[in-house]
């Protein structure tokens, strides 16, 4: 996964991609100006699909600068020095290893419910098998 300033950097790109986009449908549906000597008929779009276009154009645009006010947010502070790092990496070491530890205790319980069920399967052939040996006695 791309670093946060690699991230950052897409979605700025994307953003203008979308920009551009945006433009180059207004100048493809826009109305023509009316220029005296230059006259021409002009062929008329549908008004859905210009309204569909800016919707959809605008959707895109909004949601990228979401993307980017996250991705923004999310970056290191310049008031944040070593020191505070270092404190912060510290602190995710120690969370990490207090839920390494709680996994291994629900794993191992997890293999200790496993056993017990695996000796209960067992116990509930044998039971079968033992049932059904009588039956053939029997008979």
């Amino acid at each position: 996964m791309a670093d946060r300033l690699t991230q950052l950097q897409d979605c700025v790109n994307q953003l203008a991609d979308h920009l551009c986009n945006a433009v180059g449908i207004l100048q493809q549906f826009a109305p023509s100006g009316s220029f005296t000597g230059f006259e021409k008929t002009a062929s008329k779009q549908p008004a859905v699909t210009n309204e569909e276009n800016a919707a959809l154009f605008a959707q895109l645009i909004a949601r990228t600068a979401k993307d980017i006010d996250v991705l923004i947010d999310s970056l290191p502070n310049e008031d944040s020095s070593p020191e505070l790092q270092l404190a912060s990496l510290c602190r995710l070491e120690e969370e990490n290893q207090e839920a390494a530890r709680q996994l291994e205790e629900v794993v191992q319980q997890g293999e200790t419910l496993l056993t017990q069920i695996q000796q209960a399967l067992h116990d509930i052939a044998q039971t079968q098998l033992d049932s059904q040996a009588l039956q053939s006695a029997q008979l």
